[in-house]
């Protein structure tokens, strides 16, 4: 059963609640979810529905934020949320069917909302952010100085329209929901953010140059928070992954033990597993009685877990530092963390996929490769964690694309863990004001003609330093992978990643947006003499803390 319950903030805001109660005598433990997109959803998309909470004894209470739903005020997204959530928390733990226990759940904005909080404030007894981050660029908005553009324009037409539903606007509803059916937002987007929510976050991320680091916001969490019980999701294919990192290294350092699960997930596809691990944790931490609530995976010990994309199965660690729990390279004798692979090409890499190697040995790498990207028919993206088909795929065809250059090792003699976060560094350089590198690392699997995509990155250059031949380094999407003997690993690089990114037009002219007739022709050079790819941890070995007792 529910009812709806309201509290004054201390600014005299009116939040409205929607309050879940087991059956039976209380007072129960709580779980709270504060969210913008209706109380009444409670995230089931990716969880849970609050009676199945119920049902194990918990209290569960979703709030529609300020400005959102049936609470009162304007939304101002993030910067709202520290003292709205401080006052929750008061009003909550002093509720008469609340037992003074209380934990936070929920994903993305709701994952957000448990981070945020004055230093005074006392914690939740435990937490559960998932797919979430601290720092609005670099986990909310943006890779590699680009943009996210199908997602970030996509999540801020959804909260416009839920403003425009909330003022009762419905043309303008209507005309939201339409673009993002008929694929129109990709072009027309930043047009309908400026017209239907011009003060909204979505939009001033979208408008801030991703370069300027002074003009971005980076929330930090209190300490105390840190170092509460803490369960961490992620999903490989997930746009808030590194932000789930970097929460996953702060908690350490300041004496946390926060439990990391990395698993088959985009950022609204979960694996079934995911509702009993949040259960477990929540029993745990919140119900008094004893019951056979063990750490996930009958190991108490480990509180890092990560699947493998290859052996479809999880692997765990306690430090996470990738040598500590992986075998070395089987090309070389340094743990895999430290090798690095080189690449080679006569020229062909963009006409012939077996053309243009990756070397585990620096002495016959080298070479020129020229990408030649065309606005009419840019590269797009496919899986991943940023594109509209999200999650695992077969990139072959994209590999054969003569704007697609290609570098493949060969055949492998041994068993190669590829796990951490994976780096390119190569010297690069173009004929117009402007470009991108969009790469892929894959899997050929032995014995098939399937590329498994397993990690994304990119990298936008804009301005006169196109012109100069130089080093440029690109991150890509964190990974676990371990390829079997037999299998092939493969670099594969292109111009655009439409719509992952917008398109660069090759000047600065006009913004990175849609394909337009201001967008250029750009022929983009790789110079492969000192061009490596490599892995760093996972978890940087300085962030390694001492766990709390």
């Amino acid at each position: 059963m529910f009812a709806d319950a309201s509290l004054i903030t201390r600014d005299g805001v009116e939040l409205v609640s929607r309050v879940w109660r087991p059956c039976g005598e209380g007072p129960w433990p709580a779980l709270l979810m504060r969210q913008p997109y209706g109380k009444s959803i409670a995230s089931t998309v990716t969880l849970p529905h609050p009676e199945w909470w119920c049902s194990h004894g918990f209290v569960v209470v979703v709030q529609d934020v300020r400005g959102q739903g049936a609470s009162g005020g304007h939304f101002r997204g993030f910067s709202q949320e520290a003292h709205d959530t401080t006052d929750t928390l008061s009003w909550l733990r002093q509720r008469p069917e609340v037992n003074g226990r209380v934990g936070m759940y929920g994903f993305s904005y709701q994952g957000l909302t448990q981070l945020l909080a004055p230093s005074e404030c006392p914690p939740p007894d435990c937490l559960a952010p998932a797919m979430c981050g601290l720092d609005e660029r670099d986990h909310w908005s943006c890779d590699g100085n680009a943009h996210w553009w199908h997602l970030g324009l996509g999540w801020g037409l959804q909260l416009a329209s839920l403003q425009a539903k909330r003022r009762g606007d419905h043309q303008a509803w209507d005309e939201m929901r339409r673009s993002l059916e008929d694929g129109s937002y990709l072009r027309e987007g930043m047009s309908m953010l400026e017209h239907h929510d011009p003060e909204g976050m979505a939009l001033r991320w979208l408008k801030q140059s991703p370069e300027r680091d002074s003009d971005w916001i980076q929330h930090s969490m209190p300490h105390r928070w840190l170092q509460q019980p803490m369960l961490l999701l992620g999903g490989w294919w997930d746009p808030h992954l590194r932000g789930v990192i970097a929460l996953a290294e702060q908690a350490r350092a300041a004496g946390g033990r926060p439990e990391l699960h990395i698993g088959p997930a985009t950022h609204l596809q979960w694996w079934a597993e995911s509702s009993e691990l949040l259960l477990k944790f929540f029993q745990r931490h919140l119900i008094d009685s004893p019951c056979d609530c063990a750490p996930p995976h009958s190991a108490d010990d480990i509180v890092v877990w990560l699947w493998d994309q290859v052996s479809d199965s999880w692997c765990g660690a306690d430090d996470l530092h990738p040598a500590s729990i992986t075998p070395l390279s089987p090309v070389s004798s340094q743990p895999f963390d430290q090798q690095r692979w080189h690449l080679c090409s006569r020229g062909l890499a963009c006409l012939d996929p077996e053309e243009g190697q990756i070397l585990d040995a620096a002495s016959d790498r080298g070479g020129k490769v020229v990408i030649v990207h065309d606005p009419w028919r840019p590269v797009p993206a496919i899986g991943g964690h940023l594109s509209p088909s999200a999650g695992p795929c077969d990139r072959a065809s994209l590999d054969r694309r003569s704007d697609v250059a290609v570098f493949t090792g060969e055949p492998l003699k041994g068993a190669l863990p590829l796990q951490g976060k994976p780096k390119l560094k190569l010297n690069v350089c173009a004929d117009q004001p402007g470009f991108d590198l969009c790469v892929a690392l894959s899997r050929l699997p032995r014995g098939k003609n399937t590329v498994q995509q397993l990690s994304t990155g990119m990298l936008r250059i804009r301005g006169q330093q196109a012109f100069e031949l130089c080093e440029r380094e690109l991150d890509l999407q964190p990974l676990l992978a371990t390829l079997e003997p037999g299998d092939r690993l493969r670099l594969s690089i292109a111009g655009a990643a439409w719509p992952a990114i917008a398109i660069n037009p090759g000047h600065e002219a006009v913004a990175c947006s849609a394909p337009s007739a201001d967008c250029r022709v750009i022929s983009i050079e790789l110079h492969l003499e000192m061009a490596q790819l490599w892995m760093l941890p996972l978890l940087a070995p300085q962030h390694l803390g001492t766990p709390a007792d």
